[in-house]
């Protein structure tokens, strides 16, 4: 019996790591484009799809990751955004608050 309750233990200790892998390493969910506060400032993951007719002024140069509001270096694949609290944005993605960072 003991042996069957160390194999289950296990095994729901293997499943919860699973499920924590989605979430960032600084414990923040990654951001849908599909949260209202993303569609509210044109947040796309990848700078290259965002509408460029709804957005003139975007260039696929702007992203998270060169955005003085972006909380992580360029080369993370996401980081922190105050405009999105407890959310990853993508390095690679694009909101219409970008704002270049300076030096």
């Amino acid at each position: 019996m003991i042996a069957s309750n160390r194999r289950t233990f296990f095994m729901q200790v293997a499943a919860t790591a699973a499920g924590l892998s989605a979430v960032s390493a600084h414990g923040q969910a990654q951001l849908a484009e599909t949260d209202p506060q993303a569609t509210a400032l044109g947040y796309k993951q990848d700078s290259s799809k965002v509408d460029g007719k709804k957005y003139p002024n975007h260039s696929n140069a702007q992203t998270c990751g060169n955005c003085q509001l972006f909380q992580g270096k360029a080369t993370d694949p996401s980081g922190g955004c105050p405009l999105f609290a407890g959310k990853q944005v993508a390095t690679t993605g694009w909101c219409s608050a970008w704002a270049k960072k300076a030096g």
